[in-house]
């Protein structure tokens, strides 16, 4: 399991040396709300303090409604970055011009056509800006299930003298979840390279980003020109778009993976439990210890089959994204850039060693993307270009079912041949890319004379 998301725990408990109840309840109280040192009177008291200090509070940052408050979040990733200077309008055009250059190259190495229609450089501020809505999808579905614990839980006489300040305590927690969303987003933002790093489409459609103090940072470590480093990410951004553009399930289906394993996800309530016993009232008069319980990790996840059916299909098309961005992109950059192959494997070592945007994903989202079924993907789109063409590699991409399996990474061999030999598991081949020719040369079609790929 990769970095827990959302103030979850791996079962440290911060307050062990403090005295416990009993540790088996009745039957009639699975929680330990009745009896002991805890009782409805103590929970009374908890929700009339909880009353007042939303009453009192007077604190904008408690503002939002939903899972995670994404005005803290927002304030708090923009508070984060601090100062940055404006782009100067000399870089703005050299990003664009790069992704122009890309996508000029990327012609000769793909049947997808370009995506981008515009190409922009971007600041810390507004990658996250221009992010934000996406982060909302990704972060929302794992966010709910956290916060209907305390819903689900409660026993019935505790809901009902909670009342509507369970509301409250929601949004406690969605403070609580955005504060963990700004500060990441915040760190994550300075280091970022593209819109498309981490393999999903964050940005909006069509716009190719660059990050222009993040492509700075990371040329001061490398042998390469700086102009070199620009081609070679502004081909990756290019052609993540010719994918998410042209594939018009694939976005989609990526962010269906995300929610089905955060809807998958089984709570331990014995979390519930040990805050119940281990509770302070007279913490929650302060917004601030409230958060901290919070965040903190009350809850343990529990990995349920469909959760681990997910997380295998959001890793696997990760890696194939992955796998045919690069395979594209050495294709059509490998003899105009001599760098090309040390900066491929820059990125995979970036990769390899949970660099910034992995870590943040996973602490997010809490999902994980391996390696080595990146390295597996794209030795299989080398393998199957070399037997099929450029042409039926990319037809591949025109139906889900069409798109190589976990086991096919580990085995591309079976995978390649059932391409050439047709056995497509009740998908005709031949028709799909018939039909992705035709889609091809409408869009072809429909460009004006002289339009360049790319709007800078």
């Amino acid at each position: 399991m990769p970095d827990l998301p959302f103030g979850f725990s791996a079962g440290d408990d911060p307050d062990g040396d403090k005295p416990k109840k009993d540790p088996n309840p009745g039957p009639g109280d699975p929680f330990g709300f009745a009896g002991g040192d805890f009782n409805m009177a103590d929970l009374g008291q908890i929700f009339t303090k909880l009353g007042q200090m939303f009453s009192g509070a007077g604190n904008p940052m408690a503002g939002g409604s939903g899972p995670v408050n994404y005005d803290v979040a927002r304030q708090l990733a923009s508070s984060s970055i601090g100062f940055v200077a404006p782009i100067p309008s000399a870089t703005s055009t050299a990003v664009a011009d790069a992704v122009h250059l890309a996508d000029t190259w990327l012609d000769g190495a793909t049947a997808l056509p370009a995506g981008a229609t515009k190409a922009v450089a971007w600041t810390p501020n507004d990658w996250v800006d221009g992010t934000l809505d996406r982060w909302k999808r990704l972060c929302d579905p794992m966010a709910e299930q956290i916060s209907s614990v305390w819903a689900q839980s409660l026993p019935e006489e505790a809901k009902a003298m909670a009342g509507p300040l369970m509301a409250m305590m929601t949004q406690m927690g969605g403070m609580a979840f955005g504060s963990q969303l700004g500060q990441a987003l915040g760190k994550l933002s300075r280091e970022v390279l593209t819109s498309t790093d981490i393999g999903l489409p964050l940005g909006p459609t069509g716009v190719a980003a660059l990050l222009p103090e993040a492509i700075e940072t990371l040329s001061e470590g490398l042998e390469q020109p700086r102009s070199e480093i620009m081609t070679f990410l502004a081909a990756r951004e290019a052609a993540h778009h010719r994918l998410f553009s042209h594939v018009p399930w694939l976005s989609s289906q990526l962010l269906n993976a995300v929610e089905a394993y955060a809807k998958g996800m089984k709570i331990d309530m014995s979390g519930l439990e040990e805050l119940a016993q281990g509770i302070n009232p007279a913490a929650l008069t302060d917004p601030a210890a409230m958060e901290q319980l919070l965040s903190q990790g009350m809850f343990e996840p529990k990995a349920t089959p469909e959760q681990t059916a997910a997380l295998e299909r959001l890793e696997t098309m990760l890696a194939l994204i992955e796998g045919w961005v690069q395979t594209v992109v050495t294709a059509a950059l490998g003899e105009r850039i001599p760098g090309t192959a040390a900066l491929s494997e820059m990125l995979r070592r970036r990769r390899a060693t949970a660099g910034p945007a992995e870590q943040t994903f996973a602490t997010l989202v809490g999902l994980e993307l391996r390696p080595r079924k990146m390295r597996e993907a794209a030795a299989l789109w080398e393998r199957l270009t070399d037997a099929v063409g450029i042409d039926a590699r990319d037809a591949v991409w025109q139906h889900p079912d069409l798109l190589p399996s976990s086991a096919d990474l580990d085995e591309p061999a079976g995978f390649i041949d059932r391409i050439i030999g047709g056995d497509t598991s009740g998908v005709d081949i031949d028709a799909a890319i018939e039909e992705f020719q035709k889609a091809t040369e409408s869009e072809e079609d429909d460009k004006k004379p002289g339009d360049g790929p790319v709007d800078s």
